[in-house]
């Protein structure tokens, strides 16, 4: 017969697994997360994953003729913006569902303590110093990440 204490261990064993098992589930509904934007034409449909990153471009067969090369890239810069706020709002609902009450899903996904969202998660331009050596290491910025003006 168990004890009341084997009790209490069994049963926080318990909790223990469904947590592990609603943060796997919480896992898989993240990682599952997918949001397109597409241009009012339809020429162009990009669709970035949970954290915004770019999963997919999809350009119609015509969008060269339609649009120069720099217009495609801000096109395709735009969407991804767009797309990437849809995504963090989905992922936010998400989490909402498992944190505690009174806690902000889009300060844990990368927010400041400001309220402000990271500006990854907005894809927002940050600036860029044209004056800096061409042999400088930019791989760990984003090309998405600028605008299309400072490309250029």
């Amino acid at each position: 017969m168990p004890t009341d204490h084997q009790a209490q261990v069994a049963e926080l064993l318990a909790d223990y697994q469904r947590s592990r098992e609603r943060l796997a589930e919480t896992h898989r509904d993240l990682a599952a997360i997918t949001e397109t934007a597409r241009s009012r034409d339809g020429r162009v449909q990009v669709a970035v994953g949970p954290r915004g990153a770019l999963r997919e471009v999809v350009l119609a067969d015509d969008v060269y003729e339609k649009l120069r090369p720099a217009q495609l890239a801000a096109t395709i810069a735009e969407l991804s913006a767009q797309a990437a706020q849809a995504a963090a709002r989905r992922a936010a609902d998400v989490l909402a569902e498992v944190l505690p009450a009174g806690t902000d899903p889009e300060l844990l996904l990368g927010g400041h303590a400001d309220g402000e969202s990271a500006s990854v998660l907005r894809n927002e331009a940050e600036p860029v110093d044209d004056d800096v050596a061409e042999d400088e290491d930019f791989s760990a910025g984003s090309w998405l990440q600028q605008s299309p003006t400072k490309r250029m």
